[in-house]
């Protein structure tokens, strides 16, 4: 089964995709991702590959005959690809080389101009979940790419808010939001020529980072060569500090926020951005999302941001004096 089902009280849609669940637990001798497997190229630096079990689909099955007036179905039309970052099966990002890095970067833009070019694609997300914590089960170093029919919610919401301070202050909420953290200073954490790296106000996680492009852009393929070069850096320094907190291979979500495509003009209040999640709120402890995050939407830092901020900008001296 792989559907959409609406949400009425949220006015969103959810993926129901039964299959995924009997998706298998990778055997510890063997790695579809790695060369001679037979599923890869025997040589290849990074590389796309289209998920075995995808969520969304360009010819999707018809949804259950489940639906009437009230309750909706449509079918989970989009594109599911994994993002191979190296044929190194145990390598991280961070200890990547720069200049791999940019080729990563430059697959993400590749892949996000072809998936755009279906117009029934409405949203790309290029995102990588990494460490157990966060249920990853398959070790390789990869990231995943979603293209969505529907703007997912969270969005949404950032479109309505964003449109509506353009709408009552002409100018983009993105780049004040940039301009004040830089004049408080504290929540900075490293920034360069093309991209700022800052814990913010109303973080909901100790460690949950963003970099955000300094040149107002909507998406990473309006990027030119130096900026995808400064990303590449930027993304290596930024995993290589989160690691360096607690001296381990951090766990994160990191999800990329590009404006949607074939969806009308966002150009003027849409401002691309990168957010992380780092599910720990400490070397050995775990953040849970209990019943006020899950529940009700209330979420609860139990950190100050402005000192873990300080943690941060030590972890990234202790970083950038490795390399």
């Amino acid at each position: 089964m792989a559907e959409l089902r609406w949400h009425p009280l949220t006015k969103d849609w959810v993926m129901i995709a039964s299959h995924r669940q009997n998706r298998p637990q990778m055997p510890k001798n063997w790695c579809p991702f790695c060369p001679g497997s037979g599923n890869v190229p025997d040589r290849y630096d990074v590389y796309k590959y289209d998920n075995d079990f995808p969520a969304l689909s360009q010819n999707p099955p018809k949804p259950d005959d489940v639906a009437n007036e009230f309750f909706k179905t449509k079918e989970a039309y989009g594109k599911c690809e994994v993002i191979l970052y190296s044929p190194n099966h145990t390598i991280t990002l961070p200890e990547l080389p720069e200049q791999h890095i940019k080729k990563l970067v430059d697959l993400w833009c590749e892949r996000f101009d072809a998936i755009k070019q279906d117009e029934e694609i409405k949203y790309i997300f290029i995102f990588e979940n990494r460490g157990e914590v966060v249920g990853v089960t398959m070790p390789h170093p990869h990231g995943q790419i979603y293209g969505y029919s529907v703007v997912p919610k969270k969005i949404e919401l950032e479109l309505d808010s964003a449109k509506e301070y353009y709408q009552e202050n002409n100018q983009c909420i993105f780049c004040e939001m940039k301009k004040q953290e830089e004049d408080f200073g504290k929540r900075i954490i490293f920034k360069n020529e093309h991209f700022t790296v800052f814990l913010p106000f109303y973080s909901e996680y100790p460690y949950g980072v963003y970099i955000i492009s300094n040149a107002h852009k909507q998406n990473i393929s309006e990027f030119n060569e130096e900026e995808r070069q400064a990303l590449a850096k930027t993304l290596k320094q930024t995993t290589g500090m989160l690691d360096s907190l607690f001296g381990y291979a951090f766990p994160y979500m990191m999800c990329m926020h590009n404006a949607p495509v074939n969806s009308g003009d966002t150009n003027d209040f849409y401002h691309f951005h990168i957010e992380f999640f780092p599910p720990m709120r400490s070397a050995d402890k775990q953040k849970f999302n209990a019943s006020s995050e899950t529940g009700v939407w209330a979420h609860c830092n139990p950190t100050c941001p402005e000192d873990t901020a300080q943690e941060l900008r030590e972890a990234y001296a202790r970083f950038c004096e490795k390399e």
